[in-house]
């Protein structure tokens, strides 16, 4: 059974930085895209990586966060620099993993981990 575990939430001033960890464990085949989602009210898509590093970003985190992923690891990092009170939310992480059996692939999420900037 595949398990998402997010770390490095808190609280921080607005300007300041926060660094958020996944690690995925219990797949049995490459994770496809790993992604970083903000939710206050609906869940919304911050970045998102394939398994090659291309990385794309919601317009509103453009320039500040950055995503990363470790394969070997099966670790996805956002580094969010530059920090706003309107960044403060939920941040969930997202995998997509192909089923080792068929063409299916499913997403699976982690628990969340709260952010909290103060201005």
């Amino acid at each position: 059974q595949v398990h998402l575990v997010e770390s490095g939430g808190g609280s921080v001033q607005a300007g300041g930085s926060l660094r958020l960890s996944c690690v995925a464990s219990g797949s049995d085949t490459d994770i496809k895209r790993m992604a970083w989602y903000h939710q206050v009210q609906t869940r919304e898509l911050v970045a998102a990586i394939s398994r090659g590093g291309a990385a794309t970003y919601a317009d509103s985190v453009q320039g500040r966060f950055t995503i990363s992923r470790d394969n070997a690891r099966n670790t996805v990092i956002l580094q969010m620099n530059s920090l706003k009170p309107e960044d403060t939310g939920v941040y969930y992480c997202h995998a997509r993993i192909p089923d080792p059996y068929s063409v299916q692939e499913y997403d699976y999420w982690g628990q969340g981990t709260q952010v909290t900037v103060s201005s």
